[in-house]
């Protein structure tokens, strides 16, 4: 499991493209028959990705669950929001299966012992990942795209016409701290968060996907007063900190999954930059 840890932004001002990168950027979600973890100790937030060919994965494929978090399984202490990117799979928790088409969401409490995953169609499942600890067993539900909560936002006169959905977010369902959506934008747009934001109050795990191929995203972070930007490919996730923004410009539309953690689930909780005071 690949660990980092907390960067405070007074450090960060001085880094290398090299180090930004390093840090925060998670390069490699995906990879074939396998499961990747990689554990941030900013909120503690976990960030996986199982992609199962041949056989099923557990999520503890990787993972020492007593050295990395001192439990005797993986969600002894900890909730999980699921989406699949891929072909159809099943997830498989203790003694539930559930059946996941391409974009479906599922939400795993705290106490579930084992965790499975399958492909079951022509093409492999991708099951991205994440994990916050979690105080309380909330009850574990499948969502469709369908019954996700849906908001479009946006223009196309400033490339950022989308539609956002919100999956384990208040309106669907309850969960400790865990929220996570995903956001598609339409052909010709290409602005993710523009004007950006910060929130004090949570951390924030960006994932692009279905980002045409060579085509990249410029994605922004740092203080809004000064800003740095970190380029990525498709299928890469990058963690952004409480004090820094996160946003992003492509070459192309593209989509990308949102997940946060922290002291609340409030959407609109934010401190919001206008364009013109960045640098």
């Amino acid at each position: 499991m690949d660990i980092r840890y907390s960067v405070n932004q007074r450090d960060f001002k001085r880094y290398t493209t090299e180090e930004i990168r390093n840090e925060f950027l998670i390069d490699t979600v995906f990879k074939s028959g396998d499961v990747t973890a990689v554990y941030s100790h900013v909120d503690r937030m976990v960030t996986l990705g199982a992609m199962p060919v041949n056989s099923r994965l557990s999520i503890e494929k990787n993972m020492d669950c007593w050295k990395n978090f001192g439990t005797q399984f993986f969600l002894e202490r900890r909730e999980l929001g699921i989406i699949n990117i891929g072909g159809e799979g099943k997830v498989f928790a203790d003694e539930n299966v559930y059946t996941m088409g391409n974009l479906d969401a599922l939400y795993l409490p705290m106490g579930t012992k084992k965790i499975e995953f399958e492909s079951t169609g022509t093409e492999s499942a991708k099951f991205y990942m994440c994990s916050a600890p979690a105080h309380k067993a909330c009850p574990a539900k499948h969502i469709t795209s369908e019954e996700a909560a849906q908001k479009e936002l946006g223009d196309s006169l400033t490339a950022n016409k989308r539609i956002i959905r919100q999956y384990i977010h208040p309106s669907v369902l309850e969960t400790c701290q865990l929220s996570m959506g995903v956001t598609t934008l339409a052909p010709g747009s290409v602005w993710n968060t523009m004007p950006c934001h910060t929130h004090e109050r949570r951390m924030e795990v960006y994932m692009y996907f279905n980002v045409p191929k060579d085509n990249i995203v410029f994605h922004y972070m740092g203080e809004g007063s000064e800003t740095r930007h970190v380029v990525m490919h498709n299928e890469q996730a990058i963690i952004s900190p409480s004090w820094s923004i996160h946003s992003g410009c492509g070459t192309s539309n593209y989509t990308f999954i949102w997940s946060m953690a922290g002291e609340n689930r409030v959407f609109d909780d934010m401190d919001t930059i206008p364009a013109m005071d960045l640098r």
